[in-house]
């Protein structure tokens, strides 16, 4: 089994160009994504990934011995090659999913909820290694990214936090790291490595293996239950967190009677902090913790797969609890699980 973990670095001095060259990738992803919507029954004809986005590429970008179809050039000039061909691919991937997407909402029949194209995206360039990204000298917790100044690409020597670069070479050490990407997290930059292992999975017959099946709930936040093949229940666990709940009520509470007195006009920031808080919960105090927490101590050959329940929102309207409590919830047992 491949699994992929990834660890965000943080910039610590963020007097970089960091905004510009996050806005300019993401205005040239969505200017490709309205360019390959346009064309894309020219595209769809292609079947092989590469020849396509070859053919993607020469519409938009010019050499001696093509001519391009677009002025993408001229919009966002000097743009370096792998960032312009890493946008391409993001764009190239976004008008699929529509058109994916499209087409099953067209063999349902149903006539709401039809899919929408959005060019506008939260999209975050990539630094490939000696062409956009250069590692600082031994001993020092710096590198050098190259950055959008707004008017042209030059290297900037940024500064990472120590205790993040300590802990790559001490829990990543021999293995291979790809590029990495900038990310933006309660107004913070952070350099996001990702690593690709190889683990090789118990051999362990299907009937004789022990599964944690996971039912996740409103009222209750996850109910695990270890159990057998033949369905023998050898524990059960009810994972519940009072203190954080009521903590996220009263909360919600303050926020009601603000809108109550003020409006919503001025509640961005209390409904930031109110989804920081959920995050930070779901993370790390709550459910998804506790469910990987037995995994850890138990033999690879005697607990190693997760079954849970994924539960969908059936409310007429997006149901505020759901996205605030068990979304989260989902999104890191995913994360955390071993099989």
């Amino acid at each position: 089994m491949r699994t992929v973990s990834s660890y965000g670095v943080e910039i610590r001095k963020q007097n970089i160009p960091a905004r510009q060259t996050m806005e300019i990738y993401r205005q040239a992803v969505g200017y490709l994504t309205e360019i390959y919507a346009q064309v894309w029954e020219e595209l769809r004809k292609i079947p092989e990934t590469k020849k396509r986005f070859n053919t993607a590429e020469h519409m938009v970008h010019m050499t001696k011995k093509n001519t391009a179809r677009f002025d993408f050039d001229l919009r966002f000039p000097k743009m370096p090659s792998y960032l312009r061909r890493s946008a391409i691919q993001h764009a190239l991937g976004s008008v699929s999913s529509y058109e994916t997407r499209l087409g099953q909402w067209k063999e349902t029949g149903v006539l709401s909820g039809r899919p929408k194209l959005t060019c506008r995206n939260h999209a975050m360039p990539v630094f490939y290694r000696d062409v956009m990204y250069r590692e600082g000298a031994e001993g020092k917790d710096e590198a050098y990214l190259k950055l959008y100044d707004g008017h042209d690409w030059k290297w900037f020597r940024v500064y990472l936090k120590r205790t993040d670069m300590e802990y790559l070479p001490r829990n990543w050490k021999g293995k291979k790291t790809s590029a990495p990407a900038l990310e933006k997290r309660h107004r913070r930059y952070f350099l996001r490595f990702s690593c690709t292992e190889e683990v090789t999975l118990t051999k362990t017959p299907v009937k004789e293996q022990i599964i944690c099946s996971v039912d996740l709930g409103i009222n209750t936040d996850a109910v695990c239950t270890i159990m057998r093949s033949d369905g023998t229940v050898l524990g059960r666990r009810f994972i519940d967190h009072p203190s954080e709940k009521d903590r996220m009520y009263r909360t919600l509470g303050r926020i009601r009677r603000f809108q109550r007195e003020h409006g919503s006009a001025q509640t961005q920031g209390r409904w930031a902090y109110m989804k920081r808080l959920n995050t930070i919960t779901s993370a790390w105090f709550s459910s998804a913790y506790l469910i990987i927490a037995p995994a850890v101590f138990l033999p690879s050959s005697v607990f190693r797969r997760f079954v849970y329940a994924h539960l969908p929102c059936v409310c007429a309207e997006p149901c505020s609890l759901w996205n605030l409590r068990i979304r989260p919830s989902v999104r890191y047992i995913r994360s955390f699980s071993l099989g």
